[in-house]
């Protein structure tokens, strides 16, 4: 590989893995980065370890030659880009932690030279890449961004299970340190996405991540608050949704939940709290629709003791089958999922609880919930479901048998509308 046309990916999860194959699909030579050793193994050997990216592709592109994977981050000296993917979560008293973007810069800066590209995809909050990462890779490689090296924002816009996300048809909004930061940052994407969207400032493509996902957050919280609301009047939120969503204009649609999941709409809102605290300023949508959201799962298991009460029978001692673990549907991404609080909940309020997921077969180890790892799917059957007091659904994935379950469960609360069709009206059947 040569280093005039080599591109490091730093983070090959799923933000990281779908843009190192768009790269080596438009003929760039590409090297991943990452510090599991397990997931470098399996893309040696073409294989994919994520639901909805196909392994054909990986071991296309291993087999041309154009992708390799390495834990060796010495190697990103020989890229002329390196694209940082890493996650950014939140650490206690919802603070954002930047400890992965950081470390990944401390492993590259000993290794960065004249000329080449530094671009952060990862959320974060405005002033995270013109100021601590850049502080970083200064510190590390004794060079000077702007001057010796190019440094970028670009916001990730992945849409894990969505087949009309495409990567390459996804505007990339590009934001530079200098001029000439944006420019080289262009030239790069440009090889492989057909839109480009730049901004003045590598802050202004941080804020516009932060927006996007601050739009859906609030949103989401409206909605789900008023499904409460409206369920105490007797009134189905998902027929008003489906109805209001027939005007043209001035209205879209946004869907309730048992409370938020995956990497970006619980997190990322609350990196933008944090940062306007040092301003003196508070952000009080966001931190009301952070509540509403957070409170969503409560309100589910409060919905399933009514329901198990209207049966004559209560939480504690209940056999429970928690139907789909991933955070959205048709994803086997159960970063961040709600299902995880659910199940805790019901465990403490006595219940045996079970789950079902096509996606996740088996837990694996999570930061937030290590203490479900190495839990297995169980089979859904006539004879397992009439054997449960209730089915929770939280993910409604394609791939589950409804009818299965609507001929079977003795009693079912639904947060994601998934049996209204086959369930509606029914005495055993419970939104929530």
């Amino acid at each position: 590989m040569s280093s005039g046309s080599l591109i490091g990916i730093i983070g090959l999860g799923y933000v990281g893995l779908p843009l190192s194959l768009r790269f080596a699909q438009c003929g760039s030579q590409v090297l991943g980065l990452d510090i599991d050793p397990t997931k470098v193994e399996k893309l040696t050997a073409g294989e994919s370890y994520i639901l909805h990216i196909p392994e054909k592709d990986i071991a296309a592109a291993v087999s041309e030659g154009r992708f390799r994977a390495t834990t060796d981050f010495s190697q990103a000296r020989d890229c002329t880009a390196l694209i940082i993917c890493v996650p950014t979560p939140l650490a206690a008293g919802n603070e954002p932690d930047l400890s992965y973007v950081l470390n990944t810069g401390r492993a590259i800066a000993p290794h960065l030279q004249k000329g080449q590209l530094v671009v952060l995809e990862s959320t974060t909050y405005p002033g995270t890449t013109d100021g601590e990462l850049r502080e970083v890779l200064e510190a590390g490689s004794g060079l000077t961004a702007g001057v010796d090296f190019h440094l970028a924002f670009s916001p990730e816009r992945e849409d894990p299970g969505n087949p009309l996300s495409d990567v390459s048809r996804i505007p990339k909004v590009i934001g530079g340190l200098t001029p000439a930061c944006q420019q080289r940052a262009m030239e790069i994407y440009g090889r492989a996405i057909q839109t480009l969207v730049p901004v003045d400032s590598c802050r202004i493509a941080e804020a516009v991540k932060l927006t996007e996902n601050i739009f859906r957050a609030v949103n989401i919280a409206m909605v789900n608050e008023l499904k409460i609301v409206y369920d105490k009047m007797g009134i189905d939120i998902w027929e008003v949704i489906a109805a209001a969503k027939t005007k043209p204009f001035g209205f879209m649609p946004f869907y309730p939940g048992p409370g938020l999941g995956g990497h970006c709409i619980p997190i990322d809102p609350f990196y933008l709290t944090w940062k306007a605290r040092q301003y003196g300023q508070e952000t009080r949508f966001i931190e009301l629709a952070g509540q509403v959201n957070t409170a969503m799962p409560a309100y589910v298991i409060q919905r399933c003791g009514e329901a198990l009460a209207a049966q004559g029978k209560e939480l504690k001692g209940s056999q429970v089958l928690l139907l789909g673990i991933a955070y959205k549907p048709n994803v086997d991404d159960d970063r961040e999922s709600p299902a995880y609080v659910l199940w805790e909940m019901l465990e403490e309020a006595g219940s045996t609880v079970a789950y079902h997921d096509p996606h996740v077969p088996v837990i694996r180890p999570s930061r937030e919930h290590g203490h479900f790892a190495g839990r297995l799917s169980t089979d859904l059957t006539a004879e397992s479901l009439a054997g449960y007091d209730l089915v929770l659904l939280a993910t409604n994935h394609q791939a589950v048998d409804y009818d299965l379950i609507a001929a079977n469960a003795r009693l079912v609360v639904d947060t994601r509308n998934a049996l209204g069709q086959l369930l509606k009206g029914q005495s055993h059947y419970y939104k929530a």
